[in-house]
């Protein structure tokens, strides 16, 4: 038994990585999941939020993600070789030991928050927060948060802009295989991206 615990810590350190896609919310994550799955990662999930209108080709998420802030990470040791879907404001929680190949998603911060008024709307919600605290709180954190990652000894990072992914996948695909040094099918991941739905750019 001790013996092959032993193995799988050192494998953990030679093998494969958890690959993380992060971003804030309506940053263009799902389609990104939606990219590596295609390309043939497999991905750590559940179906407890279904593909609706806001997210035609699904979420591609587990809820455990939300309980890492509580120290809850045990399911993440088995996601070596896979991709899970992270908030961006939950990073900082991934555990320290494992190691994490993060693409980070960055959309324009007005182009996120009309694609959030309209998702609250659909789901006849309203936001507490103005628009113009809410940029705030976004730009804030993101400078935080990338101040941070490239100074975590266990993350690599590799930024991806929204917009351009949308309109040149396949400019952009071949970095992210490099990036991730994994056989995924790119032609696959090319054909995901979808113009038309793309719908809260700006101008």
């Amino acid at each position: 038994m001790l013996k092959n615990l032993f193995v799988s810590r050192s494998q953990k350190k030679e093998n494969k990585k958890v690959v993380i896609v992060s971003g804030l919310p309506r940053s263009g994550t799902s389609m990104m999941m939606k990219m590596l799955v295609e390309g043939g990662l497999p991905a750590v999930m559940d179906s407890l939020r279904q593909a609706d209108e806001d997210n035609p080709n699904g979420y591609f998420e587990i809820e455990d993600v939300k309980a890492l802030k509580d120290g809850q990470s045990r399911w993440i040791y088995d996601a070596p070789g896979k991709v899970v879907k992270v908030i961006s404001y939950l990073l900082e929680f991934l555990p320290k030991d494992l190691d994490f190949d993060v693409i980070f998603m960055d959309r324009e911060i007005h182009e996120v928050l009309a694609s959030q008024k309209k998702m609250l709307a659909r789901r006849n919600e309203t936001s507490l927060i103005s628009d113009e605290d809410m940029e705030k709180q976004y730009r804030d954190h993101l400078k935080a948060v990338k101040y941070w990652l490239p100074r975590q000894p266990n993350v690599r990072v590799m930024y991806v802009k929204y917009d351009q992914m949308v309109k040149s996948p396949q400019t952009l695909v071949p970095s992210i295989l490099e990036f991730l040094n994994l056989p995924l099918n790119a032609e696959a991941m090319t054909a995901v991206p979808n113009p038309s739905l793309y719908r809260n750019r700006q101008s």
